[in-house]
């Protein structure tokens, strides 16, 4: 029996601490379910953020609108005051019974009030002579003449105001009907050459 040499043997070669590592193990395949819930979760806590977004703005608007609101009335007051103090002036001269100085008074007043409102951007509606509207006009009655065409704004009882474009009261006016027996207005004829064809 021939010996063998310790050269001649095969040597196990060790690795770390002699341990042999364990086989990987693949990692288990994700929860749909918890993904599903965690992705709801987000949402919900996204939309909450978005309605307390939303819920501070409208707050944040309606003060605004209403300081707004208020400064404007302020504004206006502003430019009312004068008109009252003037008007009490008149009232304190009147006192003395001078009937002259009333009258002074009162027209200083009117004045002043009305270049108030002409500041303000505010204008009267009280044109006679005009076509009805039903847009600015309020029609009170209709009073048979021939001083005016019907139709026609024969008198204005209380005046309109605007302010810009918008209609603050509309003008309370007597439109004008034809009399009794009248015949109704003709329409112009026209004594053009052409005819009023254009052509």
């Amino acid at each position: 029996m021939m010996a063998i040499e310790d050269d001649e043997v095969p040597k196990v070669e060790e690795s770390g601490g002699g341990e042999v590592d364990p086989p990987l193990e693949s990692a288990p395949p994700p929860d749909p379910l918890s993904e599903m819930r965690g992705e709801r979760d987000r949402y919900r806590e996204q939309m909450l953020r978005t309605a307390a977004d939303f819920d501070n703005f409208r707050k944040r608007m309606r003060k605004e609108i209403e300081e707004q609101r208020l400064r404007g009335r302020e504004e206006m007051l502003r430019e009312m005051l004068p008109v009252f103090d003037n008007f009490e002036r008149a009232l304190a001269h009147g006192s003395g019974g001078d009937a002259v100085a009333v009258v002074e008074g009162l027209l200083m007043v009117h004045k002043l009030l009305a270049d108030t409102l002409q500041r303000l951007g505010v204008a009267a509606i009280e044109e006679t002579g005009v076509p009805f509207d039903p847009a600015i006009h309020d029609a009170l009655q209709q009073e048979p003449t021939s001083e005016a065409a019907p139709g026609m704004v024969l008198r204005v009882v209380t005046k309109g105001y605007r302010a810009g474009d918008r209609l603050v009261r509309p003008a309370s006016v007597v439109v004008a009907a034809a009399l009794p027996g009248a015949e109704p207005p003709r329409p112009p004829t026209d004594t053009s050459p052409t005819g009023g064809n254009g052509a």
